[in-house]
This record gives C-alpha cells, structure tokens and sequence, in this order.
C-alpha cells in the first residue's frame, strides 16, 4: 500500500523505513530525498497523487488513504491509550526554564485546519491555574485527530506563527470527548412536557400488551373453560364414581333443599322466565340472610344456563385498603394479572413528582378509576361471549352487536351480585361503581344482572342508576310452618344410618327405630318457635340427628342467639357509629324489650312493633348519643337486630332480624339482672333528657326576668314554660324512683 501510495516513478523520494501503527491505523514512512528536491514539494506532490488517484484499503473500502508530513518528534508509545476526537494541546517551552507562550484560538485553527475539519476550539479558562497551559481541539473525525496528533506533537510554532519570541513546543494528548446529551438535557428541562408524555405511553403500552390477556382470563372465568368440573372427562368419572363416593350426608342436605323448591317453584319458574325475556332493568331478589337466596338463583333458576358470573360484594367492600379492595374485585372478575402493590410505588413516585415539579404526573390511579378499568374489561368480556355463538350463516349477523343481543336474550351472560349493599358504609363507592357498571350492561344489552341482597332498601341505591326502571323484584321470605318442618324431617330421615347406596336398604324397624326421638308435635311447636329461616333450620336438623330432642335444640340455638344479641347489642358503652348509622344501647334494648312483650308467649306471628310509635319514643326522638332516630333504626337493621317492613314503598312495621330472635329477646327480658341495668342506663338517658328539657326552660325564664317590665303578653309564655318545668320534674322523680327500685332488684339477684 505504501508502494502504491509513493511510486518511485512519480514521486522523487526514496522509502528507507516503515513503522506501523496498528493502533493508530496508519504507519510512519521514512524515506529521503535529492537536495534540489524540498520537502514541501514532496508533500505536494504525495496529496496531489492521493487525491487524483484514490486508493482505497481492503479493510477500509470507503475511506480513501491520507498522508501528511510530520513535522514534530512523534512519541512512539504502546500504552493503552487509543484515539478520541479531541485532542489536548499543551503549550510548553521549546527548552527547559524558558517561557511558553498561550496560542490563540485563530493560531490553532490555522495550523490543525489542514489535517480535517475543525469541531471546536476550547481554550483554557482565563482564571485557571493549571499548567502547562492548554487548550482543547475537537476534530470531527477520529481519523483527523490521529492525523494531526501524529504530525504535530513536538512541534515548535515559531514567533512567525505565533508561537512567541522563543518559541512554543505543543504537546499532545488525546482526551476522551464527554457527549452532549441533548435528548436527555431536553427531557429533564421539560418534565411539565415529559411526563404526561411518558405517562400516555406506558398506559398505552400497558393496555397494548396486558389487556388482551386480562380479557381471555376474564372469558375464561366467565365460561369455566378451564374449569375442572367442566371437563368432560372429569364429569364421565363423577358419573360412574357417584355411586362410591356419594355419601348419604349430600343427599340428606340435597333432599332438604328439595321441598324448599318445590314450594318456591313459582319463584324459580318466573326468574327464568325474566331472563328469557328483554327488559333493560334489573332482576332483584331480596331476603333476609340465611333464605336461601344464592342457592335458588344458582342451584336452581340458573341451572342449566352457561356463562355465568357471581360477584361477592362481601369480601371486596370489607377488603382493608384500596389494594387489597382491588384484589378482591379482580379475583370476583378474574381479572388477571393484576398490579394492585404497584398504585402504592406509583403514589409515592407521583407525590415525588409533584413536589419536585409542581405538576401532578398521574402515574397513580385512585380506586375510582381501576375498579372502573376492571369492570369496562369485564364489559367487553361478556359482550365477546354473548356474541360468540354467532355465526356468519344467520339472517341477523349483520345487526349491530346490541341489536342483535337484544333479539336473542337466552344468549346473554348472566352476572349475579351477590351481598349487594352488605354492612359495611365506608365502601359506598364499591356498591355505587357496581351499580352504574350493571345499569350499562342491561342498557345495552350485554347480559342479565341480578342482584341479591338482604336490605329491604335496596331500591335507594339502584335508582340511581336506572333512575327511569321499574326493577323486576322477588321477595323471599321465611319459610312456612309445613315447608320447615318437611326441611327439617327430610334432613332426618336421609341421614339415618349414614348408609352409602351400595349398603343394603334399612328394614322397616330401622326406619322406625331411626326416628322415633323425633316427637312431631313437640317438633311442630319448636319450629313455631324457630320460625322458617333455612339456616336455623338447617342447625336444628343437624342438632336432632347428633339425638337431641327438639325442644332441647330450639333451647340451645335460642340460648346462642341470645349470647350473640348481648355481645353485639348490649354490651356496656357498645354505641356503633359509621359514616352514615348511629345507634345506642338503650335503643337496641328498647326495641329488645317492646319486642318481647308485643306478644303472648304462644304466638309468634304478631311480634311487632310501629314504626313510627318507635321514632316518636323519648328512647329516639330525643337520645343525647344518637338523636336521628330513622338513622338508628337503619343502622340496627343492617346489624340484623330487626327487620323494617314496608307497605307501599314506606316504612311500616317493626319484627324480629330473624324469627328465633323473638325467643331471644324474651329469654333477654326475662333476666332480671340484666334487665335492672338496662332499665336503669334507659331511665338515666331519660332523666338527663327530662334535666335538659328544665334546664332550657330555666334559661328562658331567666332571660324574661331581665326584661324591665313584664308585657301581660308574656303571661302565657311564662305559664307554659313553668308548666313544662313542672311536668318535666314529675318525670325525674319518677324515673329517680324506678332506679332506686332496680338498685334494689340488683342488691338482692346474684
């Protein structure tokens, strides 16, 4: 290559040496020359050469091949030091002691110019104290820079060029370049831009690659795709297995359940006729806990029906934290994955923003917006799966999705909500969110809703939403007298001997021995008692078969119920407030104590007390601790205390949570112990109501004794007031007397 670049017939030079510079790319040339012939002329002619007659290395193919002469003393070195745009000129004297002169920047251009093109000069900084002196010559090629270092480094810039009377010797170095970053300059100048911009992209990433796959998880819930008792090989194996591994308890409970639908037939037949038919509303059933509700829905009304999906709203409303809120609803959905601890690094990292940059950066959703993102990925879900069956060959598959589902309602998903409005008021957004969602679905045709809810009050939250709707409403009560006890014998006589259906079937005797503790009529009056809630029924079933008599299993459950009533309601300084409830002891035993003596011992189907008499009580109308009586009545009916009942839509009546709950509120009542200190906390709250009373009369009667004269006008007044005082003194003495006969009650009773 070299050869090639200095032929000896064109350039009148002769080559002596060749030094290699792998690390640099090139190599040194010595090479000697006539006298008549100068060095200057020998460069020329060399550039000349190269440039019309390029030659362009294998290694290299698009760079042609430079030569430049040296005109300083190269420094010849193998360190590990390779070659950087920039080069770091130092300005030091041409022999030790003397004074180096600083070059300017025009001086510097004008030499380096010739060996490439010049990025930037950079001189040393005028207040520096480092020496030598330097300055910074920043080549837009590494190749340039290896050039000019090679050429120069030892040169002396004479007075001539600058260099200064002595002279001026440059020493160079390569210097590594540090790069502007000006993306990155730009991006951290500009977060008010940046981030909402980075914000738009990942949530686009996010919904890009995560929402599909939270959609096919979510189908895949609704559907039971993956579910194992769906499978076919695993319902052939139950099939043929059923008659070994069925034990009589199941059929016991399956037996039970069976009269329960017989009697609820007509209920269960008009559910399923709802869904065959279109109505944008809602399909609610309503009772109290423990009727059976889900089981009818599910087991029953539901049972042959595909894609169907049960949202609990108990464990999502009484999830701890927003976190943990949003788990539970996207385990409801199957909503997965889902990054609920990740809200809790993007809150963090958003208030970082914000105090930094004063500019919200939203990395963090609240709890409105992800359950709203969860429940519009179910949405789409359901509509994916009610349209699935379609087929390219039917007369409507040109009608938009909602028409096309409106024409066909049995192909609709089915979404059950279960625990609607559950105990628990600081989670109100849960319910609200929830609500809009299956107003949207039944709306637009997207799949039926069905609400299941204890609280007779439902219609207040759901008209909300389908503010324009009569809902579809099924009421289940308790079950009646003959219904309970055909439960409860069914339970009976299917347990007896615990026989699997391979054992052989009991003899007449067995049968007759099996039952005999069982005593109808005392059976008959029990279940008066116990009354027709399904999960009494169920307990006092399964009391008889452990071979207790029926009077002794109603004793038992009631004295259970009673304890549970005592630990929740009449516990000293038990008062529950919630965001929207406030209630008092005295008023749970007010209502406790009017129960139990509303009726007769033997009658159980009048207990019941007004409604309104109860608001217009002192106990209510006028209570120190919790003075909104409609709201303490409220909250005592979400706790199940009592149960409210309506007539045309407003408040009536006054019975029992659950119909054991009457025996409990006697066998309460009937403690005279218990019923002394209650007494006595209630006519306390009454003698301080009757005190506040005279204490407001007093201050009137004061402030008319400060006016000069005494109008005749003021006449009646003042009578009122003096009678009210009178009449309000009556009763503190009289509740001051009933106490001190109930501190006799508590002396003598242990």
């Amino acid at each position: 290559m070299v050869k090639r670049a200095l032929p000896s017939d064109k350039i009148p030079v002769k080559v002596t040496e060749i030094l290699p510079r792998l690390k640099d790319g090139g190599a040194f040339v010595k090479f000697s020359h006539s006298s008549d012939v100068s060095v200057k002329e020998v460069e020329e002619s060399v550039t000349k050469l190269l440039k019309e007659n390029p030659i362009r290395p294998f290694f290299s193919p698009f760079r042609r091949v430079q030569a430049g002469l040296v005109k300083g003393v190269p420094w010849l070195e193998d360190l590990h030091r390779f070659p950087h745009g920039r080069l770091r000129v130092e300005f030091v004297p041409k022999n030790p002691g003397e004074e180096a002169f600083e070059l300017s920047q025009e001086t510097l251009y004008s030499i380096f110019r010739r060996y490439g093109k010049i990025a930037e000069i950079k001189s040393q900084p005028w207040d520096s104290k480092v020496v030598p002196k330097f300055a910074y010559v920043d080549f837009g090629f590494v190749r340039d820079a290896i050039m000019a270092r090679n050429c120069l480094h030892g040169f002396v810039v004479s007075e001539e060029l600058g260099g200064g009377k002595l002279g001026t010797k440059l020493r160079m170095s390569y210097e590594q370049r540090a790069k502007p970053h000006r993306i990155w300059d730009w991006i951290s100048n500009h977060p008010r831009i940046v981030i909402p911009v980075l914000v738009a992209l990942l949530t686009g990433v996010t919904v890009a690659v995560f929402d599909p796959i939270r959609s096919f998880f979510v189908k895949a819930h609704i559907s039971g795709k993956f579910r194992l008792d769906n499978s076919r090989v695993f319902r052939w194996v139950r099939k043929q297995t059923s008659d070994i591994f069925a034990f009589q308890r199941e059929k016991a409970e399956q037996a039970g359940l069976e009269a329960i639908w017989t009697h609820r037939k007509d209920l269960i037949d008009q559910i399923q006729k709802w869904l065959m038919e279109t109505a944008e509303t809602f399909i609610v059933v309503q009772g109290p806990r423990g009727s059976g509700k889900k089981e009818l829905v599910l087991e029953q009304a539901l049972k042959d029906r595909r894609n169907v999906i049960v949202i609990d709203c108990k464990p999502i409303v009484e999830a701890r934290g927003d976190s943990n809120t949003i788990t539970k609803m996207a385990a409801a959905v199957g909503y997965r994955p889902v990054f609920s601890w990740a809200n809790n690094i993007s809150s963090m990292a958003d208030l970082a923003v914000q105090s930094t940059t004063g500019v919200k950066a939203g990395f963090s959703e609240t709890l409105d917006s992800q359950l709203q993102k969860i429940l519009a990925t179910t949405a789409e879900a359901l509509t994916d799966i009610g349209l699935s069956e379609r087929h390219k060959t039917d007369s409507d598959f040109s009608h938009p999705p909602d028409a096309y589902l409106e024409t066909h309602p049995e192909k609709r998903p089915v979404v059950v909500i279960d625990n609607f409005l559950h105990k628990n008021d600081d989670k109100t957004i849960v319910y609200d969110k929830i609500a809009e969602w299956a107003a949207a679905l039944v709306q637009s045709n997207v799949a039926h809703v069905i609400f299941l809810t204890n609280d007779s009050s439902y219609s207040k939250s759901l008209s909300k939403s389908l503010p324009d709707r009569v809902f579809r409403q099924a009421a289940l009560g308790d079950l009646s007298p003959d219904v309970a006890k055909r439960f409860v014998l069914s339970h009976i006589e299917n347990e007896s001997g615990l026989q699997t259906t391979n054992s052989p079937e009991p003899t007449p005797e067995e049968k007759q021995s099996s039952t005999q503790f069982v005593q109808l009529s005392e059976l008959d009056e029990c279940i008066g008692t116990l009354g027709g809630r399904l999960t009494d029924l169920e307990f006092l079933a399964r009391r008889l078969k452990a071979g207790q008599t029926p009077r002794e299993a109603v004793e038992e459950i009631t004295e259970q119920s009673a304890s549970e009533i005592l630990k929740m309601f009449l516990l000293p300084g038990k008062t529950t407030q919630d965001s929207e409830h406030k209630w008092t002891v005295e008023q749970a035993w007010y209502l406790i104590k009017a129960l139990a003596a509303s009726t007769s011992q033997k009658d159980n189907t009048n207990a019941s007390l007004r409604y309104h008499e109860v608001l217009l009580s002192d106990t209510f109308k006028s209570s120190l601790s919790a003075p909104d009586a409609e709201s303490a009545l409220e909250g005592l009916a979400n706790a199940e205390l009592i149960s409210v009942t309506t007539s045309h839509g407003r408040p009536r009546a006054i019975v029992p949570g659950r119909p054991v709950y009457l025996a409990a509120f006697r066998a309460l009542s009937r403690d005279p112990v218990l019923a002394a200190k209650l007494d006595m906390a209630v006519l306390a709250e009454l003698a301080k109501i009757e005190a506040k009373i005279i204490d407001k009369a007093e201050a009137e009667l004061a402030l008319l004794a400060t006016l000069p004269k005494q109008p005749a006008q003021m006449a009646g007044r003042v009578g009122y007031l003096l009678g009210k005082v009178e009449a309000s003194q009556r009763k503190v003495e009289m509740y001051e007397g009933r106490i001190v006969g109930l501190k006799g009650v508590l002396g003598r009773e242990d």
